[in-house]
């Protein structure tokens, strides 16, 4: 059979390897290799054991299980060359799974993240100094800059530092974090952030939390570190309103690291 096509040919050795991991006539190393070249295999190996660890953490999050057995049988079948199905067909058969995996994640991560994110919500409300808006934002004031500081509109370019977590505390994306506030289009990003950021004055912190019909809905973000229907918690500090003109063009994107 001739080789996959990069994407196809990542995914099934990602699973083949964790599959491997999972039998016990692999056992794992008692120490890590000495020889510099066997170091770079090993540093591989664990590099995609780990990615692979997460993705099918995810995947079993949506009730999807493969049998581990089979995958790693046909891994060892195409490394043999001698795979028992045609490259169509096992491209055809991984783009079905991964849109198997894709409705099973919405239907049971997504309904847990809507019921733990209303219930989040409403306990959040309850809170003194929380402010509910008509769309179902809600923000609180944590911080107040000088009297008279400007207002933004949904078309300005804003530089801000924000702190992004789900509602169980998992960072997603920090400008904080990285030690570089951001510029970005108001109405480039989710709706709870447009509508969110205009309610904010030059100098004001506030803390948001925003709604998945706000946010990322029920398609989630950032290669599953937000689930579809999250509810997401975000402190943003509105340093400035940037003139376009002093502005290289440049692609901007509020989401979860990749």
């Amino acid at each position: 059979m001739k080789q996959f096509k990069k994407p196809l040919a990542l995914a099934v050795v990602a699973l083949a390897v964790t599959g491997c991991m999972q039998q016990e006539k692999f056992p794992v190393s008692e120490a890590a290799p000495e020889a510099e070249q066997d170091k770079m295999a090993y540093a591989f190996g664990s590099t995609l054991g780990e990615y692979v660890g997460d993705t099918l953490n995810r995947q079993e999050e949506a009730e999807f299980v493969l049998n581990r057995d089979l995958v790693i049988a046909g891994f060892v079948d195409a490394v043999k060359g001698d795979a028992k199905i045609s490259q169509a067909e096992a491209e055809e058969l991984i783009t079905a799974m991964q849109a198997q995996i894709a409705e099973q994640r919405a239907t049971v991560v997504g309904g847990k993240a809507l019921e733990e994110g209303e219930a989040y919500q409403a306990e959040n409300a309850k809170k003194e100094g929380v402010t509910v808006t008509e769309s179902g934002l809600q923000y609180e004031v944590l911080q107040e800059g000088p009297e008279g500081g400007a207002q933004p509109a949904a078309t300005d370019l804003v530089e801000v530092h924000y702190h992004g977590t789900l509602i169980n505390g998992e960072v997603f994306d920090s400008s904080v974090d990285r030690g570089e506030p951001l510029v970005l289009p108001l109405n480039r990003v989710i709706a709870g952030w447009t509508e969110g950021v205009q309610l904010m004055s030059v100098g004001d912190k506030y803390r948001f939390v925003i709604p998945a019909d706000l946010a990322y809905g029920e398609r989630g973000a950032g290669n599953g570190q937000i689930p579809p229907n999250a509810t997401l918690v975000f402190e943003v500090e509105l340093l400035n309103i940037v003139n376009p003109e002093d502005m290289e063009e440049q692609p901007v994107e509020i989401e979860a690291k990749q």
